[in-house]
């Protein structure tokens, strides 16, 4: 039977970012990384619209943010000369009516204590900046003019998975079926293939599959698969100065090359856990939702023509949209980043640097999660991030 110091369940971004930061803190001890779809062709990660922003309505996921864009500065002198993610730094425009306009303003106010470059901006100043805006029903929009935009996840990825191959990780391919407990310890790890790995330390990295994952070792979270349609379309006009738009309605769009991806669509108050095997998009959102409110916004856009399309999950936090970063306070050695409920991919690497420095140093170091912990879920007490998109 092998033996793992840490034992990682979960593969992708997330878990990936854990092996590499306790690495980068100097940690010695052995390390699996435990992957059940090593193409990662349904997750999370290289299913996302991969984007990062700054705009949040609370202070700890804007310094996570904060801390994987100085990541993307740095690619080359942490990953390599040819390192590169493709990193377009166009921008967010998060669009308020009259009825966001507080907590746009609100907003904007916690992203500047913060230091983030956001522009709060009138309809008379947004159409002067762009001009194929319709401003009609806009009270204001919030513009980053940098340090947000958007990257190729799998370039982001694949970046961490080939650097730890130099570091002394032991990649396993298989599905978690069990965790062993004794006491109030996790001692163990079993696997579909009936092979059981030893654990000192159980890290549950698992994304969408993350509350199933708890399940298995007795404990509850709140974590469930949501699908997300996102469609491709093509247009006559093309905009280089388009930052990612989001519309009051909370459909947003932004170039992809030569065409354009939107989605948004999804009815949040009748959303509910996907089946972890759909992956279908819901067609109809397109025309029936989506292309009336981009006409609107952008009258370029009356006339598209949509070319395809996807559908991904968010790992997504039922209590408060929120990621859940620590130990569970009774089973010290089984600690969560979970959660993240569509912004894990830009906050995977200050979450692993923050479980790193748990581990390691028994404390956090770099950015305090402590406001993520799983405490706030036997309290039922959310966390709330207020900027989901």
């Amino acid at each position: 039977m092998a033996r793992y110091d840490i034992v990682i369940i979960g593969g992708a971004i997330v878990g990936s970012s854990i092996a590499w930061y306790l690495r980068e803190e100097k940690y010695a001890g052995s390390i699996a990384l435990i992957e059940r779809d090593p193409s990662f062709a349904r997750s999370a990660t290289t299913l996302s619209c991969a984007s990062i922003r700054q705009q949040f309505s609370i202070p700890e996921n804007i310094r996570l943010s904060q801390f994987t864009l100085g990541l993307f500065r740095e690619l080359r002198s942490r990953f390599g000369e040819d390192a590169d993610i493709a990193f377009r730094e166009k921008g967010y425009l998060i669009l308020a009516s009259e009825a966001g306009l507080p907590v746009l303003k609100a907003n904007h106010a916690i992203q500047e204590a913060e230091g983030a470059d956001i522009l709060l901006e009138d309809p008379t100043a947004l159409k002067n900046r762009f001009s194929w805006i319709s401003t009609e029903g806009i009270a204001a929009g919030a513009y980053g003019c940098s340090g947000e935009g958007w990257f190729d996840a799998h370039a982001l990825l694949s970046l961490f998975r080939k650097g730890l191959k130099t570091r002394n990780i032991d990649f396993i391919s298989g599905a978690v079926t069990g965790i062993r407990l004794e006491g109030s310890r996790v001692t163990a790890v079993e696997l579909a293939n009936g092979e059981t790995i030893e654990a000192g330390t159980v890290v549950n990295a698992a994304g969408t599959g993350a509350g199933r994952v708890a399940a298995m070792a007795g404990l509850y979270l709140p974590v469930e698969p949501r699908k997300r349609s996102v469609f491709v379309f093509e247009a006559r006009e093309h905009f280089d100065d388009m930052p990612l738009l989001v519309d009051p309605s909370g459909i947003y769009v932004r170039p992809e090359g030569s065409v354009y991806i939107t989605g948004g669509a999804e009815a949040h108050e009748t959303d509910k856990a996907a089946d972890p095997e759909d992956f279908d998009p819901d067609w109809p959102l397109f025309e029936e939702v989506i292309w009336p409110v981009l006409a609107e916004r952008i009258p370029a856009f009356e006339a598209i023509k949509q070319t395809g399309g996807w559908a991904g999950h968010y790992d997504y936090n039922t209590l408060d949209q929120n990621a859940v970063i620590g130990p569970h306070p009774e089973v010290e050695n089984f600690l969560f980043c979970n959660g993240f409920s569509g912004h894990g991919l830009q906050q995977a690497p200050a979450a692993g640097k923050a479980i790193a420095e748990l581990v390691v140093h028994g404390r956090y170091r770099t950015i305090d999660c402590s406001a993520f912990g799983y405490e706030r879920i036997t309290e039922n007490r959310p966390f709330r991030e207020l900027n989901v998109i």
